[in-house]
């Protein structure tokens, strides 16, 4: 292993695979190495105060490294990758705090989607909500228009589309959120902390503390008069009606 860090630029990313080609100079010449950024390394990583969070690598970002030659061959292959920064990344950041609207592509990777910004290549996980419509295999490469979200956290930045398709039992919530509608909620089981619940035909899940029940016992298939006090697209809360 070298013993010198080696600083090179993300040239090409495998989100599925989570690799990458890192491409450097060494004595003025251009060379490119293979690295992964697996989760399991990253948190070895971690563990070792090597580098301070998990990072979602994009093409573009400047990166350090340790060189391992890993065969007789003397194949090579980047180690201890630790990101730098991406000015590509830190000028798409700047742009969302004034204009917070970009043009990419939806893509799948490792049974999860990114949206890939149109520009810069680089990919954002999409944050999607528990009660959206899955994406059609025709929606996949099309264009969507999409805001960044955790700006604040670069490390943890993600995306969120202007245009989502939801299930017809989450319009129905919406609607009683605004109505104050009481509902019948089933019993889906009891923890010693929470009564976990099933509104709309089983499609969104919900709970209620114990402490703030205190009617008769419960058991799973009973149903309870709840009202939707706090409803996202990422999160529901609901209330006993006693």
């Amino acid at each position: 292993m070298n013993s010198l860090p080696i600083t090179g630029s993300v040239s090409f990313v495998n989100h599925e695979k989570k690799t990458m080609i890192i491409t450097y100079l060494e004595n003025d010449k251009k060379k490119t190495v293979n690295g992964s950024f697996a989760d399991k390394i990253q948190e070895k990583l971690k563990a070792a105060k090597k580098i301070k969070q998990i990072h979602q690598f994009h093409v573009g970002d400047t990166v350090q490294f340790q060189l391992n030659i890993i065969d007789t061959g003397n194949r090579a292959q980047a180690a201890e990758i630790r990101f730098l920064y991406n000015n590509a990344l830190d000028q798409l950041i700047h742009k969302a705090r004034t204009e917070n609207n970009f043009i990419g592509y939806l893509k799948l990777a490792d049974d999860n989607f990114f949206v890939k910004e149109i520009d810069s290549y680089l990919f954002f996980p999409l944050q999607l909500s528990p009660w959206q419509l899955p994406f059609t295999e025709k929606e996949l490469n099309e264009a969507v228009s999409f805001s960044l979200e955790n700006l604040e956290n670069p490390e943890k930045i993600s995306a969120r589309l202007y245009v989502n398709h939801y299930f017809p039992e989450y319009h129905s919530a919406v609607k009683a959120h605004k109505t104050a509608t009481v509902l019948e909620a089933k019993v889906d089981k009891i923890t010693p902390h929470g009564i976990y619940l099933r509104l709309f035909g089983n499609v969104i899940q919900a709970k209620i503390a114990v402490a703030d029940y205190t009617g008769p016992a419960l058991k799973p298939g009973d149903t309870l008069p709840v009202r939707i006090s706090y409803l996202s697209e990422k999160r529901i809360v609901v209330e006993w009606v006693a």
